[in-house]
């Protein structure tokens, strides 16, 4: 079972845009695919920063001039880094957007949890039917 943070946005309250759940935990899309995730869920600061680094890796890795098998394992610990935080960077962006932590619910996969969401809200739901 996973569990899964809600985030509202009550104006206007769009179900496609103003109820995001993120998952609790590491993120292989974003270890897999770090920069594109990044920007996938428009995490533009994130993107910008994970950028800055993997540049300023890049240069200390081309001056220290290590092995192949050091070079990787340092850009694997990057990727690595930013998938165990990445969930926790998509809730702090959320948050400057103004969204607000409403729960935390457990549940199997994504449609389950905010359904169990959904189910305790009532009235929430039948705004988001609108």
């Amino acid at each position: 079972m996973r569990h899964y943070t809600v985030h509202l946005r009550r104006h206007g309250l769009d179900p496609d845009r103003d109820l995001v759940l993120v998952k609790e935990g590491f993120s292989w899309p974003a270890f897999l695919f770090s920069m594109l995730w990044a920007l996938w869920h428009r995490l533009w600061l994130v993107a910008a920063l994970f950028f800055a680094v993997q540049v300023a890796l890049g240069l200390v890795l081309a001056i220290w001039a290590p092995d192949p098998v050091s070079a990787g394992a340092v850009s694997t610990g990057a990727a690595l880094i930013l998938a165990y935080a990445a969930n926790d960077l998509r809730r702090w962006t959320l948050e400057r957007r103004g969204f607000v932590e409403a729960a935390v619910v457990a549940a199997d996969g994504r449609d389950g949890a905010e359904r169990r969401f959904l189910d305790g809200e009532p009235s929430l739901a039948a705004d988001l039917r609108r």
